[in-house]
């Protein structure tokens, strides 16, 4: 009888004992919890009609710089700028980057002399993340926004990995390799130094026209960054230094610059631009009022491109200072915020055009005010001005307004409308114009800007998205219509003779008109759609007539395919990508008077791109990819004219409407030290 009470206990004390480890063996059970963030993102309680692309949108793509970094983004169009130099150019509502403002942390960045090239100096792999803005921009980062802003953030020294490489090779005989190290000084202090090489070494000409299809290129580009980062006291400051060399030779495969430079031996060209940029950024936030603080921005660049494009000279440098001011507070409660500072701009151009001289010093100073209320449900807006001084565009008021309204769950209403002003440097943001044989003429002589007046335009937006569950996955579908009224435009003019090129003010009328439908949707687990379909209507009245701008397609379709694998146990994961872009017919510039050989129609063909690339991730510290662009192969048939005779007066090289170079495969890996 006592064995068996021994034995029932026993028993007992193992069934609970068994009973004991199996709970704590389903207890160590590991479970995850994994939000999906996606690489692009949209918010529905954001005043401003904003799309964030973040890191992970910008490794879809090889993303070697900044203007490449829009592949995978319906919001931006991205067109090369011309026959030679390979650079790539983005459009928003139609209408190219100067009438973008492009800021680097908020700082304005790509403007003035780096308006033509200024998008490839900022190497993908610094990029942290994009913000995109459509329509007027805020008064807080200036005047000259007239159709939107793109922002980049780079990556933080205080949220940083100690070691990064990315190494990258492509077809077109491109490599590049890029390294960051990063270190913490102290427990305030973290400090970054990035290091980015380029070079393109072989000669291709997949079109057999005799000019080099790519560049000869190389490029040195280097950032050393420090934050200062104290949560106890409210502090956070940045300091920057960066420098960067970049040299470009273009042309026929048989141009030697030391031998045909200057002479009509063969046709070449160079552009080697030197830049230095420093700038600080200081913030305070005042103790227990962290809805109270005060920043100070400051930047000094200069920048400096000597350059010849056959027998044209062009020779631009530029210094600015630029320095901002800003206090943010609130009226009463925090439904009530508002930003007021000063700023000010100071450039000084050296341009030189062959021996014409069109040096000049630009300044301005301004005060802003931005009020935003939001009732923290379903109503916001944003109501700013700002007052400037230029010395060239005399005093006038920038208002802005942005509007958004949540109707119902799931959905959001956004307005806004703002005036832009802004000085057009018709030299340096029309560079492709150089490689041809075209002559350079303005027109007015009245104006304070190369005799031009300053640019003015009213742009006004209306947007609208919905997020629904179709089939059981998650899917958004949304519209965004935008306007742009000119008051006043330095028209460049390809139209009136393909041997000229004038520049002159509006007289008459121009505007653009944007209509962008987009539609998103989770197909199945991991495999997501993203498209769009954009309609541009953009209509300027020139001297010889009303046309549609020149190299802009007016209907254009987007869509892209991304897949995830799971992620694996040790972290490894498979990432496929698929892009499909198809361009409508696009105007071309008058050639009608040409010999039938350098003769182009009205209007181009409409043609269709496709990239791809794969990602294999073997660990969270390193990936391997490999990728194409253009896997279609079009090429633009004729994209030089008078290439046979290219000191003659057909000779033209800036009328380019798709790829010069076809098929390009890539690969390259990314390690990293956490």
């Amino acid at each position: 009888m006592q064995k068996l009470i021994m034995l029932f206990v026993f028993v007992l004390v193992s069934e609970a004992v068994f009973s004991q480890e199996k709970l704590n063996e389903e207890k160590l059970k590991e479970v995850k919890v994994i939000k999906k963030r996606k690489g692009i993102q949209k918010s529905f309680t954001l005043t401003g009609n904003t799309t964030i692309v973040t890191s992970k949108e910008l490794l879809k793509a090889a993303c070697c710089n900044l203007a490449e970094s829009f592949e995978t983004n319906p919001s931006i169009d991205v067109n090369f700028s011309d026959a030679l130099t390979g650079t790539k150019q983005i459009k928003m509502l139609g209408l190219t980057s100067p009438y973008l403002m492009i800021t680097e942390e908020n700082i304005p960045s790509v403007r003035g002399a780096s308006q033509a090239y200024g998008l490839s100096f900022t190497p993908g792999t610094w990029v942290e993340s994009i913000q995109i803005t459509k329509g007027a921009g805020s008064v807080v980062n200036g005047y000259e926004s007239i159709s939107g802003q793109i922002n980049t953030e780079l990556i933080k020294p205080i949220n940083d990995i100690p070691f990064f490489l990315n190494a990258y090779g492509s077809t077109d005989s491109r490599f590049e390799l890029n390294t960051h190290f990063n270190t913490k000084i102290s427990d305030k202090w973290s400090g970054s130094l990035f290091l980015h090489g380029n070079t393109r070494v072989a000669k291709t000409d997949m079109n057999d026209d005799g000019f080099l299809d790519n560049p000869l290129a190389k490029q040195i580009n280097i950032l050393n960054r420090y934050q200062y980062y104290n949560a106890e006291k409210g502090w956070v400051s940045f300091i920057n230094f960066r420098y960067m060399n970049d040299e470009k030779q273009m042309g026929e495969l048989a141009f030697d610059p030391k031998r045909d430079k200057g002479t009509t031996n063969h046709w070449g060209s160079e552009i080697n631009t030197e830049r230095l940029d420093i700038s600080t950024k200081v913030g305070y936030v005042f103790k227990d009022m962290p809805y109270q603080s005060v920043g100070f921005q400051n930047a000094f660049n200069s920048h400096n491109q000597q350059s010849y494009f056959g027998l044209n000279q062009y020779n631009i440098k530029q210094s600015s200072y630029y320095s901002n001011l800003i206090f943010n507070s609130i009226i009463d409660n925090t439904m009530n915020k508002f930003a007021t500072g000063l700023n000010f701009t100071y450039d000084k151009y050296q341009e030189f055009v062959n021996v014409n001289d069109y040096s000049r010093i630009d300044n301005s100073v301004g005060a802003f005010f931005e009020y935003t209320y939001d009732n923290n449900d379903n109503f916001s807006v944003i109501l700013g001005g700002r007052v400037d001084n230029h010395n060239r565009l005399g005093t006038f008021f920038t208002p802005r307004l942005h509007l958004r309204y949540n109707p119902w769950k799931n959905a959001v209403l956004r307005f806004s409308a703002g005036r832009g002003k802004r000085s057009a440097n018709i030299f340096a943001e029309n560079q492709p114009l150089f490689a041809s044989s075209r002559t350079l003429e303005i027109v007015n002589s009245n104006g304070k800007i190369y005799g031009l007046n300053p640019e003015i335009a009213w742009n006004y937006g209306l947007s609208f998205s919905q997020k629904f569950m179709l089939f059981g996955k998650s899917a958004d579908v949304g519209f965004d219509l935008y306007r742009t009224d000119f008051q006043n435009q330095a028209i460049v003019d390809v139209m009136q003779s393909p041997q000229e090129v004038l520049f002159y003010n509006l007289n008459g009328k121009s505007n653009a008109n944007s209509l962008q439908v987009e539609f998103n949707y989770e197909i199945i687990n991991h495999l997501n759609l993203r498209s769009a379909y954009k309609f541009y209507d953009i209509q300027t009245d020139y001297l010889s007539g009303k046309f549609q701008k020149a190299l802009q397609a007016k209907h254009r379709f987007f869509g892209n395919l991304e897949y995830e694998t799971p992620i694996g146990e040790k972290g490894q994961q498979w990432k496929f990508d698929y892009t499909f872009n198809w361009i409508g017919q696009q105007q071309l510039p008058n050639t009608s008077t040409n010999p039938i050989g350098d003769k182009l129609p009205e209007f181009s063909s409409a043609y269709s791109l496709m990239n791809m690339q794969i990602t294999k991730i073997f660990s969270p510290t390193f990936e391997v990819y490999i990728g194409g662009e253009n896997i279609g192969n079009y090429k633009q048939e004729k994209a030089i004219l008078g290439s046979e005779n290219p000191f003659g007066p057909n000779f033209d090289a800036s009328i380019v409407y798709a790829p010069v170079f076809g098929q390009m495969y890539y690969a390259g890996l990314r390690f990293k030290i956490k």
